[in-house]
């Protein structure tokens, strides 16, 4: 059953002008350590690289906030929600501490999708809640 769906656009312009302001403190706030980690190797080689992936991973959080229904408050955080890939290159979500926790209590699954074209990024999420019994 679907619990809820999110979608989120961002302006690749505005998390640059973002990213110049505040530094690398930006890319800590919104990324978590595994993130973190991807964003300097992508912006090491191209440093524009390393922004979209920074508006990438800002939009799918975003999107995913929307469709647990709780926006970005606790215990959703920034950095309790990172986007990963698995080995087929397919976006996935791994939460950690007390978001993880509200996640699994609640009987959840996520799926996300992420794009991003020469201005913008975009994102589109739905959460499934597991009915005992079905899976």
């Amino acid at each position: 059953m679907i619990h809820g769906i999110g979608t989120d656009i961002c302006d690749i312009r505005r998390i640059r002008a973002s990213f110049e302001r505040h530094g690398e403190r930006f890319a800590h706030k919104i990324l978590a350590d595994g993130e973190l980690a991807v964003w300097r190797r992508r912006g090491a080689r191209w440093p524009e690289r390393g922004v979209r992936y920074l508006a990438t991973r800002f939009s799918a959080k975003e999107a995913f906030s929307k469709a647990i229904g709780l926006g970005m408050r606790l215990p959703m955080h920034w950095r309790l929600c990172e986007i990963a890939n698995r080995t087929s290159g397919e976006p996935c979500i791994v939460l950690h501490g007390g978001l993880q926790d509200w996640f699994d209590a609640q009987h959840l699954i996520a799926h996300i999708s992420i794009t991003d074209e020469s201005e913008y990024a975009a994102s589109f999420c739905v959460v499934e809640k597991v009915v005992q019994g079905s899976r």
